[in-house]
């Protein structure tokens, strides 16, 4: 099998989890997604990186279908992603999604921001959803925290509330959309902590981010996007060491020089 092949398909000691197969989607004239053609593995976690307006973010919630595609098909652990509806709604309370902005409800409590998608969709009890809360709110260093409101809390507080509220729903797979481009710096560390945690504990992974470090770190893979399209995927060794595109060399030389 060839370089690229395997790097399109993906590892193949792991199960598929996330499949993206020719996928097209244009905003007017430009043409954002172009073929894409990308396989994530069970457990895997893949980084997503490339120049503003290359299509990260939007391939990142075409995978929910917060993004419409015009063609090809993404299908989550053998499910293809329906297009509307109660499916759509199920599947993707599968798909855990954290993105710049916190997206919190401001009027509700930290514990009642946590535990209402697993009382509404997943009708689970309160107490049963409360103490899941409790425990996720500890993994991510704020339990001290769940009887104030989001604006009591620094960006990067609220940033893994996000993240417990996502986990709160048991996903099979969790997509980040640059979750620390709108933290002050000293506040990106502890959000990237608690996402490497998870890369450890075998959270499959999708992460939008311009975050060096922690692709260098986390990333099973790293996915380089340009102009719409894949321009090469390769490991983080690889990709860091020697790129082997040159848009993809003149990329890292901007961003590792400054």
């Amino acid at each position: 099998m060839s370089e690229t092949s395997r790097d399109r398909t993906g590892d193949a000691t792991r199960e598929p989890m996330v499949v993206i197969e020719g996928v097209n989607k244009h905003f007017g004239d430009l043409h954002v997604l172009r073929d894409i053609n990308l396989t994530v593995g069970r457990g895997e976690v893949v980084v997503v990186l490339g120049p503003s307006g290359s299509g990260k973010s939007t391939l990142c919630r075409a995978i929910n279908r917060l993004e419409t595609i015009e063609s090809g098909t993404i299908s989550i652990d053998g499910k293809a992603l329906p297009e509307e509806g109660k499916p759509l709604a199920q599947l993707r309370a599968d798909v855990g999604m954290v993105f710049q902005s916190f997206n919190l409800f401001a009027h509700k409590s930290i514990r009642d921001n946590v535990t209402l998608g697993p009382v509404k969709v997943r009708k689970q009890k309160k107490a049963q959803a409360d103490e899941k809360a409790t425990s996720l709110l500890k993994r991510v260093g704020i339990e001290a925290q769940a009887d104030k409101y989001p604006a009591q809390l620094s960006g990067g507080q609220q940033q893994r509330v996000a993240i417990a509220r996502s986990l709160a729903m048991d996903p099979k797979v969790m997509l980040f959309d640059e979750p620390t481009s709108a933290l002050d710096p000293e506040m990106v560390g502890e959000v990237l902590d608690v996402m490497v945690g998870l890369a450890k504990e075998g959270m499959t992974m999708i992460v939008v981010t311009h975050e060096m470090g922690f692709a260098r770190k986390a990333a099973d893979r790293v996915v380089f996007m340009d102009n719409g399209q894949i321009v090469e995927v390769a490991t983080p060794e690889e990709f860091f060491a020697n790129p082997r595109s040159e848009r993809a060399r003149d990329f890292l030389g901007k961003i590792l020089t400054h």
